[in-house]
């Protein structure tokens, strides 16, 4: 690695106030390729931006002659305003700050004419995109071999990030599979379908523009001449179209395309040389290559840029040390990487809190109590975000999070009840309880798809109305309204399976009923066949739900269909509690990148979760999970908690978890390991073992006598309706697995009243009164 170059700095000069060292040299820097490796939390908007404002306040380049790409639109607006406050707005005019694919567009709309398109062309979003393959797919009945819309999406997206047309894969595929063949001719379809409505989808902007430089370097070299410095921010987050787009903005001019009037300083050959480039990134925190991103960008950067200067941004303004040696001790672990050590002026700070439940509602439990601890002495709900490797996993924090009275949203994705997935599956579970539900029953005509389209809807409302019976008698009556046989056959079909499960009604098991209904219509099996990242996320929820039925099954024996209804409805009524102090975040770790907090929780640190069970196959998984959970680590400001469950239900079975690798290789000294609050007595604990440097797990088990079955299904009481109970500050109260306690507050009105509660030997809580387990004594 080269060693950065040594700067004279004005003392006064504003544009370095407040930075270190090493912020300096990068804002001053005037190498022909630079690498800013910015730690998490190192201060990299600061220095971009100043480095675009001192180049344009020290006349070096005209606005004009900048091209300053970011990853979203926020982020460009917030460089753009930065630069202007720092050099005026008049100044910044004619600068280029945007994302690539604004960027692209902007290119695109004046050179399409080049290759055969109009300047006026239509730019197809994912929606638009999946209703054009969604209608190949049926016109060539790839419907048949397997093809889903979402997987032939998925792989258009990705070869079109590889910048491979439909010609270029018809020169890689086994002509002798018909299953390539096929994709092939939807690919050629799909692209000839694009050309004829004047249309981009959103890969082609930046594929195309690519394609536009390679075949007509005249035209690129308009825009090499006319763009002499190139800033591109999170330079670990791009794939391969993006890093050849930059290489070919960033070759130099040929001396046929040099206009005879340029200004622009010529090399020996009388050529004009390559724009500097400035890239700004961490291969440490590289987290989307299930998206393309090619970590090889950054870490090769020196190889594919010769003279490369780098920069490392390794202070750190955000995190205590504690929290920054814990990042480091498990990023180091990782050898595709530009070695760094992060640092802080702040001080060591609190230890790490580690945590580790019996069941994940036991560790759901911990992070609530925790949550409120924090919150009582002095931390915003607001400044508190709870991770997790996947969306399934919020279900145990979300039930406990309610029941406890804690306010919170779910940031990048859907409350667990209102993900579309589990409010299909509740729809069949309600149409088989209830048929004269007319809004369940159209939600699951046509889930997953049996090809009843809104005129057959239409048709079957219209007979329920004519029989004077619900939409269900319709269903067994299809045959009278001549619709033809596909589609009657899918009618009748549906209609056997609510039958079927209605029969059994009394008698039949939740999780039967369930996952007879999931099996009879194939619908977890077609979310597992698509190569759809967001439907594998799906087909854990579908999982997770049947967990649900499993774990109200346990705690009610004698329960049946309506009393699982009634008991998840109560629960979704209970939500959306709101708090002046703003609301817990609860997110995924890929979501969590770019935000910070004061307090953070990590659950689920488990081995098959944190890594992933699904990226030990493949090359580099284990190492970008890692980097994930780095990641994660670093959004904490003050306080770190992680925690892991001995077990955890997946599919409805409970299964025995391990420690996450990545736990071992922080040193043992930086983490505070805690046992069940508030049990004492009534709980014992066990060493799970002593890893590296002294680290060890332990648990709360259940007290001597007690079958565990019986001590973990305490922890997910049932949800229960109190009805109008109301409290007050002194009554004495008894619940199912807290014991006895005494209230201390109460506030909130109605059902939505929340009870603080000091218990004799589990400490302090917060119950939502109405469906708490709980008895006025």
């Amino acid at each position: 690695m080269s060693t950065p170059a040594s700067a004279s700095v004005a003392d006064a000069d504003p544009l370095l106030d407040g930075l270190n060292p090493q912020q300096r040299t990068a804002v001053l820097s005037r190498a022909q390729a630079l690498l800013i490796v910015a730690g998490a939390g190192s201060g990299k908007t600061a220095v971009l931006t100043r480095r675009v404002a001192r180049l344009i306040r020290d006349r070096e380049l005209w606005p004009s002659q900048i091209l300053a790409i970011t990853f979203t639109n926020k982020a460009a607006a917030e460089m753009r305003e930065r630069v202007e406050l720092l050099v005026g707005r008049e100044a910044a005019q004619g600068m280029w700050i945007s994302t690539f694919h604004s960027a692209c567009v902007r290119i695109l709309r004046r050179e399409a004419e080049q290759f055969g398109f109009g300047a006026a062309f239509t730019i197809y979003d994912s929606a638009d995109s999946r209703a054009l393959i969604k209608r190949l797919v049926k016109e060539m009945q790839a419907d048949t071999m397997g093809f889903t819309v979402s997987a032939v999406a998925g792989k258009i997206s990705r070869l079109k990030n590889e910048l491979v047309d439909a010609e270029g894969y018809s020169r890689q595929l086994n002509p002798n599979d018909p299953t390539e063949v096929m994709f092939l001719e939807l690919f050629r379809r799909y692209t000839a379908e694009l050309r004829r409505a004047n249309a981009f989808d959103f890969d082609d902007l930046i594929a195309q523009t690519v394609y536009l430089f390679r075949a007509f370097p005249k035209v690129a070299a308009l825009y090499q001449r006319r763009f002499r410095h190139i800033l591109i921010d999170e330079y670990q987050d791009t794939n391969h179209a993006q890093y050849a787009l930059i290489r070919e903005l960033t070759r130099p001019v040929e001396p046929v395309h040099v206009p005879a009037d340029t200004r622009v300083e010529l090399d020996a050959s009388g050529g004009i040389p390559g724009a500097s480039l400035t890239v700004v990134g961490d291969s440490d925190q590289s987290i989307y290559a299930f998206r393309g991103a090619d970590i090889r960008n950054i870490v090769e950067f020196e190889r594919d840029f010769a003279g490369a200067e780098v920069v490392l941004l390794e202070q750190n303004y955000r995190s205590t040390q504690t929290i920054l040696d814990a990042a480091n001790a498990v990023i180091a672990n990782n050898f595709d990487r530009i070695a760094k050590n992060l640092f802080t002026a702040v001080g060591a700070g609190e230890k790490i809190v580690g945590f580790t439940g019996y069941t994940q509602h036991d560790e759901a439990q911990f992070v609530a109590d925790e949550i409120q601890k924090l919150h009582e002495a002095g931390t915003p709900y607001s400044q508190i975000a709870v991770f997790y490797r996947t969306n399934a996993q919020t279900r145990a924090l979300e039930e406990i999070f309610i029941r406890a009275g804690l306010p919170y949203r779910v940031l990048g994705g859907t409350k667990f009840y209102e993900r579309a997935e589990i409010k299909d599956l509740m729809a069949y579970l309600i149409a088989v309880a209830n048929p004269a539900d007319g809004l369940a029953m159209r939600r699951i005509l046509n889930t997953p798809k049996r090809g009843i389209g809104p005129a057959t809807e239409t048709a079957l409302a219209n007979h329920a109305d004519e029989l004077g019976g619900t939409m269900h008698d319709a269903l067994r009556d299809a045959a009278a309204l001549g619709l033809g046989p596909k589609v009657t056959t899918a009618i009748l079909d549906l209609a056997a399976i609510l039958d079927r499960a209605a029969d059994s009604i009394g008698t039949a098991l939740v999780p039967d009923l369930l996952t007879g209904i999931i099996e009879a219509t194939g619908y977890l099996a077609a979310l597992r066949a698509s190569r759809d990242p967001q439907d594998e996320a799906r087909a854990e929820n579908v999982e997770e739900l049947v967990a649900v039925t499993r774990d109200f099954q346990k705690n009610n024996p004698e329960g049946r269909l309506v009393d699982f209804l009634t008991e998840v409805a109560l629960v979704a009524a209970a939500d959306d509690l709101d708090d002046s102090s703003g609301t817990v975040s609860l997110m995924t770790l890929h979501t969590a990148k770019g935000l910070e907090y004061d307090a953070v929780f990590i659950t689920g640190v488990e081995e098959n979760l944190l890594p992933h069970q699904m990226s030990a196959a493949e090359p580099g998984g284990p190492a970008e999970e890692r980097r994930l959970f780095y990641v994660g680590i670093t959004r904490a400001r003050k306080v770190l908690h992680l925690s892991l469950a001995m077990t955890r239900s997946t599919f409805g079975d409970t299964q025995v978890a391990s420690p996450s690798r990545y736990l071992q290789e922080i040193p043992g000294e930086l983490i505070d390991w805690r046992d069940s609050p508030g049990m004492g007595a009534r709980s014992s604990t066990r060493s799970l073992g002593t890893g590296r440097d002294g680290f060890r797990y332990s648990a709360s088990l259940p007290p001597a006598g007690k079958p565990k079955t019986e001590w973990a299904n305490r922890v997910t009481a049932s949800v229960r309706d109190n009805g109008d109970l109301t409290l007050a500050v002194g009554d004495r109260i008894r619940h199912v697995d807290f014991g006895d306690g005494t209230v201390s507050a109460v506030t909130g009105v109605g059902p939505k009243s929340i009870a603080e509660v000091q218990f004799d030997t589990a400490g302090r809580k917060r119950l939502l009164i109405k469906i708490a387990p709980i008895e006025k004594l």
